[in-house]
């Protein structure tokens, strides 16, 4: 038996409205053990349309008035809700949609708190519980599998509980997927605040947790050398131009490849001998050559050519001793040639040496042959360096990958902002294209991989004026085209962000599962509601004034948008990410 509160008395299109009985105002009410919430703003009613229950949530009300004549023309108040269709039960089984509509007179009752669970809820036992919904405090188990199976967005402002949401989602399913998930799933948090980095989602032995930092240089992320030794890769970290300094780094990175098996202090030598031993020597060669020695760390070349000068009129060089380079003269074989075998060696060269060494040594030989300028070169290599010497701290070039972990946290807190730009870039390149290599003849994969990225529009901003706009394109490219294709290889995106109008509206666009904290920014609001189409006009207007630790639920995995109240985790498992408490700093002054 159902509580009937009303009756429709008028209908336009969707919007319904009901007249309330005078003895339905209650806020609660139980009946026959079971409870019920009274009529009010985004509570649910049904209305019986014969052997069909059409579920509507009101969206307004108001009163009005109405004469009695036969008493004076006393004035009546009559109560009226406006609701709209949501849905409809059929044996006890909600769909959702508008398929049916409800006739003048028809009763409508109130729905039990059971009811709602089951409408915004699913039955099972596989899924997992992270809050209950806002008003009706009933528990909803969300459906996990369409929703790790998808791209998440989880905004916010600052202070609005996104970060906690986002970690009982992830924490929550570790405790129940856990062995499920071993040697299946790879889960990588890219973590610009340092909050993942203890015991928070999963305990600290069971995660790697790697802290990246720019002065110190403790840990290292390894990265694959064939992701390194990458044209494109490199030629986006140092900004080269599309003409001259790309097809550089494209020479320089397919010599390496022709001749692998050549030493490198061979290549060395030989290019030195191009360039002093020339018919026609340049004069650049020879400065580059001063900074190849210097790179070699040779003391012995560099000092043999700190007093070497060049004679524009003869076209030679000459050291400090009476000694001529060039095509007549043999000072290449007996000074240079010497040093070079006794006093170089070259073998254990790390990596970014290695590289802008072979840099040097490809831009000296193009000078001489005649294939590139030196000053259009040279910005590129500056650069190079500079950035290098920032890599050098926070990267380790290894040729086999290091074993996968269930949970790998990056912290990037203690990164100079520079660091933070490029770092991102590498570590999705990396796992996204080791992942795609390893499923792409698989339909469908049979592993996933699930990058978080927190505080994302540091990276996904299309807003950012500090660095150079092509480095910029590629890096949204690349996202993008996770977002996009990502799902084929089993590939999801988890980003987190206090400004989802900085992020690329591309990227907006494409993720399936929302959960929204209070936003305020009209820019925010605007771009939500131009990109959800599953958000409905009344949860949006709730975004603004939302409570802390309070969100809008809305995407493909949800028949109907919520609004979800998180359960906060205990203390030693929250991101750290907690508002200072004034009360206790300031309580007392310092001893």
């Amino acid at each position: 038996m159902s509580i009937v509160v009303g009756e429709v008395i008028a209908v336009s299109g969707v919007r319904i409205s009901l007249r309330i009985f005078e003895d339905s105002s209650l806020e609660t009410i139980f009946f026959e053990g079971v409870k019920y919430r009274g009529v009010s703003l985004r509570e649910h009613l049904v209305i019986q349309r014969g052997f069909i229950d059409i579920v509507c949530l009101v969206e307004g009300e108001y009163l009005d008035e109405k004469k009695l004549e036969a008493e004076a023309e006393r004035t009546v108040y009559v109560r009226k809700v406006d609701v709209r269709p949501i849905g409809y039960v059929v044996d006890g089984t909600f769909f959702e949609g508008v398929k049916y509509m409800p006739m003048i007179r028809d009763k409508a009752s109130l729905l039990s708190e059971l009811m709602v669970g089951k409408i915004y809820g699913t039955d099972g036992n596989s899924q997992i519980s992270i809050g209950s919904m806002l008003k009706e405090n009933v528990p909803i188990s969300l459906p996990w599998a369409k929703i790790f199976n998808s791209h998440l967005g989880i905004f916010g402002n600052t202070g609005s509980g996104k970060s906690n949401t986002l970690a009982k989602l992830y924490t929550t399913l570790f405790s129940e997927k856990l062995e499920g998930l071993k040697n299946k799933s790879k889960f990588v948090i890219i973590d610009f605040n340092g909050e993942y980095t203890e015991g928070q989602i999963l305990p600290a032995k069971d995660k790697r947790v790697t802290v990246l930092d720019s002065k110190k240089g403790a840990d290292r992320f390894k990265i694959e050398s064939s992701h390194f030794w990458d044209a494109e890769t490199l030629s986006l970290l140092f900004q080269a131009t599309t003409n001259t300094q790309q097809p550089f780094l494209r020479r320089v990175l397919s010599g390496r490849d022709r001749y692998r098996d050549v030493p490198l202090k061979h290549y060395l030598e030989r290019t030195l001998e191009k360039a002093f031993s020339a018919s026609e020597p340049k004069p650049d060669a020879l400065e580059l050559s001063r900074e190849i020695a210097r790179i070699a760390d040779c003391e012995e070349l560099q000092d043999h050519l700190k007093g070497m000068t060049y004679n524009a009129h003869r076209k030679y060089f000459k050291d400090s001793s009476g000694n001529y380079y060039n095509s007549d003269g043999d000072g290449f074989l007996t000074h240079l040639k010497p040093i070079i075998a006794e006093h170089i060696d070259l073998d254990g060269l790390d990596p970014f040496k290695e590289l802008i060494l072979r840099c040097y040594l490809q831009l000296c030989s193009d000078v001489v042959l005649g294939y590139a300028q030196y000053e259009h070169i040279q910005p590129v290599l500056s650069r190079a360096k500079s950035s290098l010497s920032a890599l050098r701290k926070v990267l380790e070039i290894v040729d086999v990958p290091s074993p996968p972990h269930l949970l790998h946290v990056i912290s990037l807190k203690k990164c100079k902002n520079e660091v933070k730009k490029i770092l991102p870039l590498l570590i999705a390149k990396n796992f996204y294209s080791n992942h795609k290599d390893s499923e792409n003849l698989k339909s469908p994969p049979t592993r996933t991989l699930h990058l978080i990225i927190d505080e994302a529009h540091n990276i996904l901003s299309e807003q950012s004026t500090r660095e150079h706009e092509i480095w910029k394109d590629y890096r949204l490219e690349l996202f993008e085209e996770i977002i996009k294709e990502g799902r084929k290889y089993g590939v999801y995106l988890t980003l987190s962000s206090q400004r989802p109008a900085d992020i690329s509206p591309t990227i907006v666009s494409q993720i399936h599962n929302f959960f929204i904290h209070r936003l305020v920014n009209e820019r925010d609001l605007m771009l939500l509601d131009n990109t959800i189409s599953t958000l409905d006009s009344s949860s949006k207007a709730l975004i603004p004034t939302l409570a802390k630790g309070c969100c809008v639920v809305t995407g493909t995995a949800f028949d109907l948008p919520m609004i979800l109240k998180v359960d906060p985790l205990l203390p030693d498992l929250r991101p750290d990410s907690d508002d200072v408490n004034l009360e206790e700093l300031w309580a007392t002054p310092p001893a």
